[in-house]
């Protein structure tokens, strides 16, 4: 009899697992309480570059110099909530050079893997993957200085990084002006269209067998001793032998009732996309100052940023995206607020565990029930590793990577 798994979540990193329990003969249904995620509108960036936690040294310190401009990258709502006292406590505890230096090698690790396995995928799906590389644009000298021990840091880890001054970055991508003082190019990185990702691989998936069940809550679980029996949803109960939790900044709220805690919360992101742009870069690329994405995607350019802890909400603020639209001009000149005049704001919500590394792995309170989800922005990236990691757990073998840095039990 096929082991039946069941996965909680639609998004980039529940479709990614659905695909890979699949090709190892499990039969998949995939429950999706709708509305849409951050797989979506997100920058569609695989970034082996980005080896670094969110939870690093000085971003404590950053944060709160940001707090005070409504404009900036990033921003915490203050509001009284235990849980977000807690995970900020928690945050500032990892941000630490020895947690950086701890992690980094398993980011960079998953990033090879991830970006591997999209290569696979390409071969057979058509979702506009580019290995041209990303530009880490800086504007000023003091940025590229920064971003240039960076570089250091990712040629010693094995992450190709190459510091270029203005001239040599127009020269890789001539077809944008730029004002700036140079960059760093990383050449292993790639960029896609998140949205022709999702559909090919649910496409894929519905060759595949994999069952959908969209527009479903997930209300409840119904369990034995050390095992889940079932999850009570709002159109009933969906029984399985093995359950898988998928749900993003979701996540925790569903685990409620298991006596489970996965620290979490939700961080807004915000990204404009133009149709029809007065100029198309050919390589991703992120204004380094500004902590704002670009990606060009099938004509059209996406412009992606901020993160806002704010809890689940996703109301758009006027102000956040104002941030990003105002950047665009300083590092691309040729581009104006005007025109992003008609453009729709897109918002999403990453989920953001305290360390920066995702919950991968089995829960061990119960036999049956895993869960990979606190990828924060880097979700997409990360997605067919993790979906691979995934289904080596439903099968009880011993992953390629050692998963103990993301232990969904981490914090208890």
């Amino acid at each position: 009899m096929e082991k039946r798994v069941l996965i909680i979540g639609g998004g980039v990193i529940g479709l990614s697992t659905a695909y890979y329990a699949a090709k190892r003969g499990l039969r998949v249904s995939v429950v999706d309480r709708g509305g849409g995620g951050c797989s979506f509108g997100n920058a569609g960036m695989i970034v082996p570059s980005h080896f670094t936690p969110l939870a690093a040294p000085g971003m404590v310190a950053m944060g709160l110099k940001w707090m005070w401009n409504p404009e900036s990258p990033f921003y915490i709502k203050p509001r009284l909530d235990w849980e977000l006292a807690a995970w900020a406590w928690k945050f500032m505890r990892a941000s630490t050079k020895e947690h950086v230096e701890r992690c980094a090698p398993v980011i960079r690790d998953l990033s090879f893997a991830s970006r591997a396995l999209f290569e696979e995928l390409a071969a057979s799906l058509d979702f506009g993957l580019v290995k041209r590389g990303l530009l880490m644009l800086c504007k000023t000298q003091h940025a590229l200085d920064e971003e240039a021990r960076v570089a250091v840091a990712a040629n010693a880890l094995g992450v190709p990084a190459e510091v270029l001054d203005a001239k040599a970055t127009a020269a890789l991508d001539p077809a944008v002006t730029m004002d700036i003082a140079g960059s760093v190019y990383f050449p292993k990185d790639c960029h896609l269209s998140p949205e022709r990702f999702m559909a090919a691989l649910r496409g894929e998936l519905e060759k595949m067998g994999v069952t959908f069940h969209d527009d479903m809550k997930v209300k409840g679980w119904r369990t034995e001793r050390r095992r889940v029996l079932a999850v009570e949803t709002s159109r009933g109960e969906m029984e399985a032998d093995e359950f898988a939790l998928c749900g993003g900044a979701w996540s925790p709220g569903i685990l409620r009732g298991l006596r489970v805690q996965l620290p979490m919360q939700a961080g807004k992101g915000y990204s404009l996309t133009l149709a029809k742009p007065r100029e198309l870069p050919q390589l991703c690329a992120i204004f380094t100052e500004a902590r704002v994405a670009v990606t060009p995607m099938d004509g059209a350019l996406r412009f992606g940023g901020t993160m806002e802890i704010a809890g689940l909400d996703k109301t758009i603020n006027a102000r956040r995206v104002a941030g990003i639209v105002k950047v665009v001009s300083r590092y691309y000149p040729h581009f104006s607020p005007e025109d992003f005049a008609d453009v729709k704001p897109w918002v999403g919500l990453r989920p953001c565990s305290p360390d920066g590394m995702p919950f991968i792995g089995r829960i061990k309170t119960y036999d049956n029930l895993s869960t990979a989800t606190g990828h924060a922005m880097m979700g997409l990236s990360l997605a067919p590793i993790t979906g691979k990691l995934m289904a080596d757990v439903f099968m009880r073998e011993q992953p390629a990577i050692n998963l103990s840095l993301l232990d969904p039990e981490r914090y208890g």
